[in-house]
């Protein structure tokens, strides 16, 4: 069973094939799509949302090989702005798009950082590997956030074309010493 998580401004609750009617709507715009494996269609048909999730992630999380969230800011619970996954593969461990409205205030940085602290401490994985387009800088920013580093440059396909794609990695040893020291607290006597 995978958790709902929370951040300071998100909840991030497990995908459920309803929520195929709101990412219908949001998530086919070029702005969003563009840096997206291949694999996703453009233009985008107007039932591919249900048929993704029914047919392929629904499915996954099944199995136990991947996990997916919805975002949704803690002010509008019930209005999806984005989805977060992470899959148990070799070459891409996290996916994720957000919303248009909701894009350049940190919040993407927020979500990653639970679903990677989920990843690490939760399901126990060694590594974090994500594949990134090195023309999408925004989504490249949050990877240097989280210490992570490139370890090997390629050429991908996305729905944009083929592009140069860094591939950026973390262990979980290089995770764990960037965290916080969990604070003691003081004992009476």
């Amino acid at each position: 069973m995978i958790p709902t998580l929370q951040t300071s401004r998100l909840i991030l609750r497990p995908l459920q094939l309803a929520d195929a009617e709101q990412v219908q709507v949001l998530f086919p715009k070029w702005e969003i799509v563009r840096y997206l494996t291949a694999q996703v269609p453009w233009p985008y048909p107007p039932d591919d949302a249900y048929q993704f999730y029914r047919n392929v992630a629904l499915p996954a999380m099944e199995r136990g090989n991947a996990w997916h969230w919805m975002l949704a800011l803690k002010t509008a619970p019930s209005r999806v702005i984005g989805s977060i996954g992470l899959m148990n593969n070799n070459e891409v461990n996290r996916g994720f798009w957000l919303g248009l409205p909701w894009q350049g205030q940190g919040l993407m940085t927020e979500a990653c950082s639970a679903i990677t602290e989920y990843w690490f401490n939760t399901l126990k994985f060694p590594v974090l590997r994500v594949p990134k387009a090195v023309a999408n800088t925004a989504s490249r920013r949050i990877s240097e956030k989280e210490g992570m580093r490139v370890v090997a440059v390629e050429q991908r396909d996305y729905v944009c074309g083929r592009l140069p794609t860094e591939i950026w990695e973390i262990t979980a040893e290089e995770w764990r010493s960037r965290q916080p020291a969990p604070r003691k607290q003081n004992q009476s006597s």
